[in-house]
């Protein structure tokens, strides 16, 4: 299932800077999701992070695994933030970083369904450039209604 993004942004209330999904390659509801990000130079993070050495600051990577994640679950659910539901990430486990994220990578990201318990899904996520793994973890995220 291919997503562009103006798909993406029915699945993710998240809006420029803060959409770090540009599309998604391939899902399987309630399986898996194949997703990536273009890191740019133009992002505004790498003014400050660092101006003479521009690298993605890590928790915007894992923030970037959470939206495939969210994405993979809004659709698992058959649910969007319209329908008054919001998708936030409460947690993480076994965060590892493994190479830095310039401008110019491609940010692979990858999410698979490990389990849900009472509205909190578990996700194994991953980001690679290429062939390499730039960082891997659980994600956790809970489903809840608006304003609660």
């Amino acid at each position: 299932m291919l997503m562009d993004v103006n798909e993406i942004r029915e699945y993710l209330p998240h809006r420029y800077p803060f959409l770090l999904v540009d599309r998604v390659l391939e899902m399987e509801v309630g399986k898996s999701i194949h997703a990536y990000k273009n890191v740019s130079i133009n992002e505004p993070f790498f003014n400050g992070h660092f101006p003479d050495i521009p690298v993605m600051p890590g928790v915007l990577i894992v923030e970037a695994m959470a939206q495939a994640a969210g994405i993979l679950g809004f659709k698992t659910m058959n649910k969007k933030p319209t329908d008054g539901s919001i998708y936030y990430f409460v947690g993480s486990d076994d965060l590892r970083f493994k190479r830095p994220v310039v401008p110019g990578d491609r940010l692979e990201l990858r999410a698979t369904v490990l389990g849900e318990k009472r509205g909190i899904w578990k996700f194994g996520c991953t980001a690679h450039v290429g062939e390499q793994l730039a960082c891997s973890g659980i994600i956790l995220c809970a489903d809840r209604q608006r304003g609660t």
